[in-house]
């Protein structure tokens, strides 16, 4: 069994991730921790407490970053077209809502739920690192106690997709993504070298409400706005970043990896690029040199995916 923590900044690709983490039946996901990225910080995890009491998930939910780990970064813009004034679609959201949040910010949830289960725990994290980034400087022995951490994000192979050189959640919080990618703990980085492959079809999604499956039928709604930003992007449906992260969980074999040290452009034309320096690749000394060799993935197969993806939410077992 997988003890997960997710880091999320729910938008309407990470509702998806959170109803499969919460139904997988090898997963077992002890916490969701809010960061700011889709929405303003206190609409994801508003987002974020009404997923789980519509889904009647039990994990806490703990309040993150509502900025970047260096201040001076400044602002941030939200996404609408993408997910909404409200970050899950613009599906209405109740005024009261019955859950509380967890009382610690996330990145102190992170460090007393990864001390407490010392070498058990996996962060799954689909939005900005901020929370990780800040859990490691408040207590950077936790990088030697988690037993992996996954990512969506970046790109390594392909353009970005908020510039040529960068894709979003890296481009959110560079310096918080290189203070991750160099920690002394195992990284998987699902950017968009796969993600952009895994694209989920709108009759493939209404199969799966036609399933009878509840949860469905909301996770359809939420998705409605995002598969019509995609019509002008793929030919129909909708990119399925932050599942491909929670599915290579259980399923490594349906994924490429390539091994080496990461770092990220903070600053300048390609702020927030992603770059690996490949094991076994010769070159000078230089800024990768004595950091952790990371895997990112490089390859995928999405028909698997979709179908680990279906088996969950449908059917609540494994593929």
């Amino acid at each position: 069994m997988h003890k997960v923590i997710f880091d999320t900044d729910p938008g309407i690709d990470d509702a998806m991730a959170l109803l499969f983490l919460h139904k997988h039946p090898e997963i077992d996901l002890v916490g969701v921790t809010t960061v700011f990225g889709n929405a303003p910080i206190e609409i994801t995890t508003r987002n974020a407490l009404y997923l789980g009491e519509a889904w009647n998930i039990p994990a806490p939910v703990a309040e993150g970053a509502g900025q970047t780990f260096d201040p001076a970064r400044g602002g941030a813009y939200w996404p609408t077209a993408i997910h909404g004034h409200n970050g899950i679609g613009d599906v209405p959201v109740p005024d009261a809502l019955s859950r509380e949040k967890d009382p610690r910010p996330a990145f102190q949830f992170i460090i007393d739920t990864v001390r407490a289960h010392p070498g058990e725990i996996t962060l799954i994290a689909v939005g900005r690192m901020t929370n990780l980034a800040l859990a490691l400087k408040a207590d950077p022995e936790i990088a030697g106690l988690v037993k992996q951490v996954v990512i969506m994000g970046g790109a390594f192979n392909v353009n970005g997709n908020v510039s040529p050189a960068a894709e979003a959640n890296i481009h959110g919080d560079p310096e918080a993504a290189d203070i991750v990618f160099t920690a002394a703990w195992p990284v998987v980085v699902v950017g968009l070298d796969v993600t952009l492959q895994t694209v989920m079809t709108s009759g493939f999604l209404a199969e799966m409400v036609a399933s009878g499956a509840p949860e469905i039928r909301l996770l359809s709604d939420i998705s409605q706005l995002y598969i019509d930003f995609y019509k002008t992007r793929v030919a129909d449906g909708m990119v399925v970043h932050d599942s491909c992260a929670c599915v290579y969980l259980v399923r490594p074999d349906l994924f490429d990896t390539r091994s080496g040290a990461i770092r990220v452009v903070c600053g300048g034309i390609a702020d927030g690029q992603t770059i690996q320096k490949p094991d076994g690749r010769g070159f000078p000394p230089g800024a990768w040199d004595g950091f952790p060799s990371q895997k990112v993935t490089v390859g995928v197969r999405p028909e698997g995916v979709l179908e680990v993806i279906r088996a969950a939410l449908v059917d609540a077992r494994a593929a």
